[in-house]
């Protein structure tokens, strides 16, 4: 403004001066000139301003007279808010990317409970689809009638566990409403699909060894009760050695089943270690010659074993392992049935440890759950063979912690297949 008023007080005193020396006309014509000349300039100065406007981003025009005091302390002011902008939006930003992150699905609610946010967590959790199911009711989204007796709630202390089904896969979710901000809500979802399983494992486990172990245990205290309350010499020795006999097959049963309940444990809490090369073929023929004295000569045995063939693993391990199969074909094979075990390498470089045999064979249902603990087909004629329910599960931790697989084919009637494949490089052999 000051320069302004300056520019309009030189022309003033410009027109007056050559108003005196040339005439008055001139000097007011001079005068009207230079006012003109400003109304131009200032347009011109207005019209570079009008065009910056429309592109505030770009730093003002130059040199645009008075304006330049006015545009200066806006353009510093834009570009303050602009880089406060920037970092704000930075911020959010990573905001964004530590939610998408979490191992936690988290839902954002307006006041009507109708969607505006989930994680990709959310997503894989409950189904949503951002884009389509945005400010829709999370009622119509989250369909469990639990949910929204939950949610309807005035306050949510403590989580809800629901059991949904999202693209074909069941889940147990635990999910926890929550307001925040002015009046909306954020609903967190934890998958604990994994823990319920493990929990039901667990408490499935507890009941089977208890059950396991109750049975021989009632056994022992009916033979000791029975010898403690009968009169003495009313038992001829014969009897005793009998009942004695019995005592003593179901504390070996016992400590069976507490020595695969260890061995198990030492399976599944040990670090796996690489090994060194076994050779599987004294394993095998050590196997046997224990198969034969449990068999009592009413089996017939058939051998396939490559002696040079080895395997880089654990020996315990892997001796445990041939002996379960061996064992089990034994135990579920009739009186004059055929059980061939074979050690060989494959066309495709595997080694391949099978017991194949003639017994009841095992139906299709049953072979999934056959590796589970203490899980039996029949559970009176197992324990008459005097398994523990164990020596499955004990093989398919051994092929696990050796990278092999466990395979089980077998039709009812019609006998089975057990194979513990080892992959190429888990293979040595010997001179």
């Amino acid at each position: 403004m000051i320069k302004t008023l300056i520019s309009i007080g030189l022309w003033g005193v410009l027109g007056w001066a050559l108003g005196a020396w040339l005439g008055a006309g001139i000097g007011w014509a001079t005068f009207s000139f230079g006012l003109i000349l400003m109304i131009l300039v200032s347009g011109m100065q207005l019209s570079r301003i009008s065009r910056w406007v429309k592109d505030i981003e770009a730093p003002p025009p130059p040199s645009v007279g008075p304006w330049d005091e006015i545009l200066a302390p806006i353009y510093r002011k834009l570009r303050q808010n602009r880089q406060e902008i920037d970092a704000l939006d930075e911020h959010v930003n990573g905001i964004m990317l530590a939610a998408e992150a979490l191992p936690d699905g988290a839902i954002t609610l307006d006041q009507t409970m109708q969607l505006t946010w989930c994680n990709q967590t959310a997503s894989e959790h409950v189904g949503l689809n951002l884009e389509s199911d945005r400010n829709h009711s999370i009622f119509n989204i989250l369909r469990a009638p639990e949910f929204a007796r939950y949610a309807r709630q005035t306050e949510w202390p403590a989580p809800i566990l629901l059991h949904l089904n999202t693209d074909g896969q069941d889940r147990a979710l635990l999910v926890q409403l929550t307001r925040y901000g002015l009046d909306q809500y954020l609903v967190v979802t934890r998958d604990v699909t994994q823990m319920e399983k493990l929990e039901t494992t667990r408490k499935d486990f507890v009941a089977n060894v208890s059950h396991e172990l109750r049975t021989p245990l009632t056994v022992l205290s009916g033979f000791l009760e029975t010898l403690r309350d009968m009169p003495e010499g009313s038992l001829s020795s014969e009897q005793k050695q009998h009942y004695q006999a019995l005592m003593l097959e179901q504390a070996q049963r016992m400590q069976a089943i507490v020595a695969d309940l260890l061995t198990l444990s030492t399976l599944e809490s040990s670090p796996n270690t690489e090994g060194e090369p076994v050779q599987v073929a004294q394993l095998v023929q050590t196997a046997l010659a224990q198969g034969r004295i449990l068999s009592n000569d009413q089996h017939i045995f058939v051998e396939n074993v490559d002696e040079n063939l080895c395997v880089i693993g654990v020996e315990t391990e892997l001796a445990s392992a041939v002996s379960n199969l061996l064992t089990n074909a034994i135990r579920y094979t009739p009186k004059d049935g055929t059980i061939t075990v074979s050690w060989y390498i494959t066309e495709a470089g595997q080694a391949c440890y099978s017991v194949q045999d003639t017994g009841i064979g095992i139906a299709s249902q049953d072979i999934p759950r056959l590796t589970e603990r203490f899980y039996r087909v029949d559970r009176g004629r197992s324990r008459a063979t005097g398994g523990t329910g164990l020596g499955l599960a004990i093989t398919k931790h051994v092929a696990m912690r050796h990278n092999a697989e466990l395979t089980i084919h077998s039709r009812f009637g019609a006998g089975s297949l057990f194979s513990v494949i080892f992959p190429p490089s888990r293979v040595a052999r010997i001179d």
